[in-house]
């Protein structure tokens, strides 16, 4: 038994005296208080996972959607090209062509249907994966002006692009 399953038995002995002796007075307001006390303490346990080290235990994966074709086919294009840089900890991927008409077209109900689709000043159609708050930067976007097609995917690696 650990100890939040002794503070548990002891909450529930404290809640049954107190009841037991609600109507005796200051007795029964202690016990009442010294139960109310023992259940903001087992409520506010720390989670057992956080006592030690890190896991390094692998969640199984799970097939990913055919919408990732777009980012995977993007992501290599812009590998191949050389046409990737860097924004804070996040890189960006930039592809074009029919590459990135195919990952706008697969943008078009989804960017529709969450309001992140906008057309800019210059007349470019630009399609978000998720909406925007105040710029492109940090957001995976594709964009059409005329018939020609631009994406870019950015991906965030962390800390380690600050070296």
């Amino acid at each position: 038994m650990d100890l939040f399953e002794y503070v548990f038995v002891l909450v529930s002995i404290i809640i049954g005296l107190a009841l037991r002796h609600l109507l005796q007075g200051v007795a029964g307001i202690v016990l009442a208080a010294l139960a109310a006390a023992a259940l903001s303490a087992c409520a506010t346990r720390a989670p057992a996972d956080g006592a030690g080290p890190p896991s390094l235990v692998i969640a199984p994966g799970q097939p990913a959607p055919p919408q990732a074709r777009f980012y995977a086919d993007c992501i290599a294009q812009a590998a191949a090209a050389d046409t990737f840089d860097r924004e804070a900890n996040v890189l960006r991927f930039r592809c074009e062509g029919e590459v990135a008409q195919r990952f706008y077209e697969g943008l078009g109900a989804w960017s529709t249907a969450v309001g992140a689709e906008l057309r800019g000043a210059d007349g470019r159609i630009w399609r978000f994966s998720t909406p925007i708050r105040e710029n492109p930067s940090f957001v995976d976007f594709c964009r059409r002006l005329d018939q020609h097609y631009d994406c870019t995917v950015v991906l965030n690696v962390g800390e380690f692009l600050a070296q």
